[in-house]
């Protein structure tokens, strides 16, 4: 796709048999040979055209004096090579005539609102047909000579021809492969497509009888569609789409799978016509599995997990197979169960998957894949990498037990690691292929419905647990465009379903990849469609959205009604920053921090973590370690420093508070504190960065987390920023107390499987394609996965050097027990008990939240490290007071109105013995170093 930035046609383009001039009801404004193929051939291009509706184009603006003209250019085709062939120079083209640019269009396509507008008449017929070839605006002196030329974007008049009235394409509602009573239907959307077939397949992929079948168009939708007999349940089948594509600029015949696949066959070559409620797709007991509703949004707890850390390295597993599978969660006395279950008891109610829809970067075949079991010799065959085929090395012995025999400081495990990294079994799955399809991968047999069942089977014992089951979605972006292997949607309707560029066209790739453009009605409708599917096939409870604010709001709203006429407490949440070619609102309302404020569509707050953990996510070597957090110990960081330094500290701590304070109030916007200054200031004046601290209407706008999948894991971020001589106990402390930030603030929290189990990643920031190595959690509880070797060079070799660093200063001292490990996870599990015993800590209005909570030991005087928070509440639901010494010593303050209040029972009765020495002598409460103390009022 990209080539095509500066591409120019050719002398050898031709024209195809489909290509024929169009004659029928002709038009006086249609006409031929103004232009030849030579003289484009020999100006400037670009894609600066866009093609709103029938009527009206868009270019930069230019001389007002030139002329222009919209031609319809000839097409050759991949499947021709007879280069002999005379081109025909005749060439179909349409004046187009200056105009305003309509009031409505303007504020529909804002990044396009400086760009002028042109009128064009052709009727809708014509306007069809010639969307099926490549266009381009041709620009014209005075002389009539052509001197620029403008490749026409048409995503969004395909919208206005196919989409915008009544009974269109996007109100068709069975797209894809359905199994009628007497009938398998076929429908794929196709506008620009000359012709389509679907292709049949037997079971074991030999063509069936018949091989193929024609579709024919609906050219009012732009659908293409067909009957075959219903015998044909349960085969397989792909499409043959013969369309023109701007990647090769030719007619391409391509074969691809069908973007409404509901089941495919291993590594997704076929897709596989199935209905989800035949017997073979359900488990046993699927119709009767537990429901877990909750009644507010705020009650919810996301525990988020990847399938294959959960279980990878679970020896406690009886099926070896079921290792880093779907079916690891039906095993109900493994390690990760039993732990599962302690979270479920204390109150954790939502187990969030990382990406399990079909995705394009792990190979289904597990005979195919690197393992850390396999032998060393199957990786030296897979990778052929000289570091794995030396000689000196024993073949027989495992990969796991090889790396382990390595040196841990000087870079030769994380080479192993990356040299398998292409070939290994694993990725955390951002990478979609097909969005309506668990991913086989994760299942013992990725063939067909076998996904299907284990990937229910999953969810069925997650809910009878007592979990609701979240999935994390990717309609942000795809693995692939254009003609790439992995690439369906680009190879059906070519630029029209990614974000391009307005002037040179090429895609968008501002997440990570090929970014799709959810503000067009087919794009929309997909994604919505495919919630659709998982919430009402396979009883998905909640939806985390990737890159959230690259689709309009307005699409997360319309997916949201879809979703919740199926499940009313369907939650949805996901990643608002503001960023990339859509920023600020440039090509359409955002579903942002800030836009979706109010919504009850959460939103990870920023501001939180980096005031507990640290900000500067990106920050690497020595910088790591300026940036403190509170959480991290920013109160004991002053000793380190000069005493010129220790006035900056301090103050930088109190504006962090403060941030970090309207944070535990749900990050809203009108929440009034007291800030260091001594002023009443509402949470949308105290600054964040360029940004408001507070941009929230509603706690269920908010998602609280220290730690997620993304950066350093939290146990790796503080060993960085902590001081050298802090105790192996006290390093403990402060992530325990980092997490109780997010579990206390109002909102709801977010927990990194493991952060709480003092979860290491050998300091890797970005994990996504490392292995089990980098990403192994122990449920056993026995080792957190620290100092494991160097992380990989691609993504931390700038951080070497400290790592290095640390780990010799800090003496072992960053070394966990398994007693350390368990210590953590108890407290943990007390802060959770904690939070869902009470309500005041799941207010769900910010009327309530404003009257209710209250902090204290604020303003110009306040004590540095102590955070106190308390929550008005009544008889029957005592009152709460939070309060966080984040410093090096125990701290007192004095509140007498509180006098009554006495250390919560969980905290009293619980396991940690320095929690117990918190008191309250009359209203004077002395606090431990480190620790987080609760509260409550004392009812005789």
């Amino acid at each position: 796709m990209r080539s095509l930035h500066v591409a120019l046609l050719t002398t050898t383009l031709l024209l195809s048999a489909c290509d024929k001039p169009i004659t029928e009801q002709p038009t006086n404004s249609i006409s031929k040979n103004q232009f030849s193929l030579v003289t484009l051939n020999k100006i400037q291009t670009d894609f600066s055209a866009h093609w709103l509706t029938p009527h009206v184009i868009l270019l930069p603006k230019s001389q007002q004096n030139h002329h222009y003209r919209l031609v319809s250019l000839p097409i050759s085709s991949s499947q021709d090579n007879n280069l002999d062939k005379p081109v025909n120079d005749a060439l179909l083209s349409v004046d187009l005539t200056q105009t305003s640019l309509p009031e409505q269009l303007s504020v529909k396509f804002p990044h396009l609102k400086d760009f002028q507008a042109f009128s064009v008449n052709l009727p809708t017929k014509e306007t069809k047909l010639w969307l099926k070839k490549p266009l381009m605006v041709v620009e014209a002196n005075q002389q009539n000579k052509a001197i620029k030329g403008a490749y026409v974007q048409t995503a969004n008049v395909i919208d206005e021809l196919y989409t915008a009235g009544e009974n269109d394409a996007n109100e068709i509602a069975d797209l894809g492969a359905t199994i009628l009573e007497n009938a398998v239907q076929f429908k794929l959307w196709a506008p620009t497509a000359l012709s389509v077939k679907v292709k049949l397949f037997n079971q074991d992929k030999s063509p069936a009888t018949p091989a193929s079948v024609t579709l024919k168009e609906d050219t009012k939708t732009g659908t293409w569609y067909t009957q075959v007999d219903k015998h044909f349940n349960d085969k397989y089948y792909r499409y043959e789409v013969e369309v023109y594509h701007p990647a090769s600029q030719k007619t391409e015949l391509l074969t691809v799978t069908d973007p409404y696949s509901l089941s495919l066959s291993t590594n997704s070559e076929y897709s596989h016509i199935i209905d989800l409620n035949q017997k073979n797709t359900l488990p046993e007991g699927w119709f009767e599995q537990q429901d877990n509703p909750v009644a507010n949004p705020e009650d919810n707890i996301f525990y988020e997990t990847h399938i294959r850390d959960f279980s990878a390295h679970d020896n406690s597993i009886s099926q070896p197979l079921n290792r880093g599978k779907y079916l690891a969660f039906t095993e109900p006395n493994s390690d990760g169960i039993k732990h599962l279950k302690a979270l479920k008891a204390a109150g954790i109610n939502s187990i969030h998957l990382l990406p399990t829809f079909d995705i394009g970067t792990v190979n289904e075949n597990s005979k195919q894949v690197i393992d850390l079991t396999d032998p060393i010799s199957k990786a030296c065959q897979a990778t052929k990498s000289e570091l794995l085929c030396d000689e000196t090395i024993d073949a027989d012995m495992s990969i796991g037990e090889y790396l382990t025999k390595l040196p841990k400081i000087d870079g030769s495990r994380q080479a192993v690691v990356t040299a398998i990294k292409a070939v290994d079994n694993y990725n955390w799955g951002y990478d979609p292929f097909h969005y309506t399809v668990p991913e086989g991968s994760y299942a013992i047999n990725p063939e067909g419905s076998a996904r299907i069942l284990e990937f229910r089977s999953m969810v069925l014992q997650l809910h009878n647990l007592g979990f609701r089951v979240i999935m994390d979605v990717v309609y942000n972006h795809t693995h692939q465009a254009g003609l790439e292997p992995t690439a369906i949607l680009d190879k059906i309707v070519p630029n029209y379903y990614h974000r391009l560029d307005p002037i040179n066209g090429a895609i968008a790739q501002s997440t990570c990849c090929d970014n799709t453009a959810t503000e067009r009605a087919m794009m929309e409708k997909l994604m919505i469609d495919s919630l659709v599917v998982w919430a009402r096939d396979y009883k998905i409870d909640g939806f985390r959205f990737d890159l959230m604010a690259h689709q309009p709001k307005s699409a997360m709203l319309k997916a949201r009604a879809a979703v919740q006429a199926i499940d009313p407490d369907n939650y949805f949440y996901g990643e608002g920053w503001n960023f990339g070619e859509v920023a600020n609102n440039q090509r359409f309302i955002q579903a942002s921090q800030l836009e979706l404020s109010g919504t009850e569509i959460g939103t990870f707050t920023d501001r939180l973590r980096d005031d507990v953990r640290g900000g500067a996510f990106t920050a690497q070597g020595t910088d790591l370690r300026k940036d403190q957090g509170i959480g991290n110990g920013l109160a004991t960081i002053p000793n380190e420093l000069n005493s010129s330094n220790i006035t900056e500290s301090i103050n930088n701590y109190k504006i962090m508070a403060d941030q970090l304070r309207i944070g535990l109030a749900g990050n809203l916007i009108n929440y009034p504190l007291q800030t260091f200054n001594g002023a009443i200031t509402l949470g949308k004046e105290i600054r964040y960065g360029d940004q408001s601290s507070g941009y929230a209407l509603d706690p269920a706008d908010t998602i609280n987390y220290v730690s997620k999948h993304d950066n350093q894991t939290l146990w790796d971020n503080n060993q960085y920023r902590i001081a050298y001589d802090v105790s192996t106990h006290d390093r403990v402390r402060m992530q325990l107390q980092s997490l109780a930030f997010a579990v206390f603030a109002q909102g709801i929290p977010f927990i990194h499987m493991g952060s709480e189990l003092l979860r290491s990643k050998g300091f890797l920031r970005d994990s996504y394609d490392y292995g089990d190595w980098y990403n192994r959690v122990d449920f056993s509880k026995q080792s957190n996965n620290y100092d494991i070797g160097l992380p990989p060079a691609e993504k931390d070799q700038a951080n070497w050097q400290i790592i290095t660093e640390v780990l010799k200063r800090n003496e072992g001292r960053d070394m966990v027990s398994p007693a350390d490990i368990a210590f953590s996870s108890d407290a943990f599990l007390e802060f959770i008990n904690i939070r869902m015993s009470s309500p005041l800590y799941r207010l769900t209005t910010a009327e309530d939240i404003i009257e209710k909570v209250r902090f204290h030991n604020t303003g110009k005087d306040q004590q540095i490290g102590l955070i106190i928070m308390s929550i008005k509440g009544h008889q029957q639901v005592p009152s709460q007071l939070v309060i966080f010494n984040t410093s090096a010593e125990a701290m007192s303050f004095t509140l007498p109105e509180f006098n009554k209040y006495q250390l919560h029972p969980v905290l009293a009765k619980g396991v940690d013995s320095r929690v117990k020495q918190s008191m309250n002598k009359q209203g004077t409460f002395t606090i431990p170093a480190l620790t987080t103390s609760i509260f409550t009022e004392y009812h005789p």
